[in-house]
């Protein structure tokens, strides 16, 4: 894959946080839109500061959850495609998503909410854990947020082939990050 990497270490302040989410887009220009990367990240900080998430995470015996987030820009599979794999005392766990299509600003919050929820219950079937906590409130984001870093990558160009997928394989979504 041709790549452009504008971050490739976990997306975090401290070293005891559980949760590090990684962002990627596959779209041109590198950015996947920033009110929706920005409302991602923000929404994986707050389950990674709120007590009881922590407390759920903390029945898996794993250290961290990596979560690679790669937002697609033409989406045309039935549901997001994941990977969860363990590697040491972590879990590796990559979603694809799709790009909002025209969404407000206001309402970039709430979809991400809905969308990392959605996440980690994929790793709550996979790892056969109890039910996931309540949602804690999620702040307001500030309007001077900085950039989020993002990893960017082209789809490969598919060698005779007529229509490309428009969309990662999951031996791509392994890669994403690494």
């Amino acid at each position: 894959m041709d790549e452009q990497t504008l971050d490739h270490g976990p997306d975090t302040d401290d070293d005891h946080s559980w949760l590090r989410p990684h962002l990627g887009t596959t779209t041109g220009g590198g950015r996947a839109p920033r009110e929706h990367v920005v409302a991602l990240r923000h929404v994986a900080r707050t389950l990674d500061a709120d007590p009881r998430w922590r407390s759920w995470w903390q029945q898996t015996g794993l250290s961290a959850c990596e979560l690679g987030i790669v937002a697609e820009g033409r989406l045309d599979h039935l549901r997001p495609s994941a990977d969860i794999r363990r590697l040491d005392d972590c879990l590796w766990a990559n979603f694809t998503c799709a790009l909002p299509d025209g969404m407000p600003a206001s309402a970039a919050t709430h979809a991400a909410t809905e969308e990392v929820r959605a996440m980690f219950e994929v790793i709550r079937q996979a790892l056969t854990l109890s039910a996931l906590p309540p949602t804690p409130p999620v702040p307001s984001l500030p309007s001077d947020v900085p950039d989020v870093p993002v990893t960017a990558k082209r789809l490969p160009e598919a060698a005779n082939e007529p229509e490309q997928p428009g969309y990662l394989t999951l031996t791509q979504i392994q890669e994403f990050f690494a």
